[in-house]
């Protein structure tokens, strides 16, 4: 795709749902805004899913509070809003454009 092309291809993205997927297995939704040259995006009014992890299920239901280095589980998804942000682009691992 030369840059034209590419140029084209984003601006049609401009204030699209997308779907970002990173490498800590996090997955932000939001408004497409803008990218930059090293491939960060800006989300408006977006929010975070992630995993909960298996020890901190587990440990919150007896009482206890979870450590940082736990394996995720299959528990449903947890979400928080989080508005405008950028997600680096050396941690993003895939781009989907969300259907509404």
């Amino acid at each position: 795709m030369d840059s034209q092309a590419a140029q084209d291809y984003l601006g049609r993205l401009l204030g699209k749902q997308l779907r970002i997927h990173t490498t800590d297995a996090r997955v932000f939704v939001g408004e497409f805004k803008c990218t930059d040259n090293e491939c960060n995006v800006i989300l408006s009014q977006a929010s975070e899913y992630r995993h909960p992890l298996k020890k901190s299920v587990s440990s919150v239901a007896k009482g206890g509070l979870p450590t940082v280095q736990e394996e995720e589980t299959e528990q449903p998804m947890t979400s928080r809003f989080m508005g405008l942000i950028v997600v680096p682009g050396q941690h993003i691992t895939k781009i989907e454009l969300q259907d509404r």
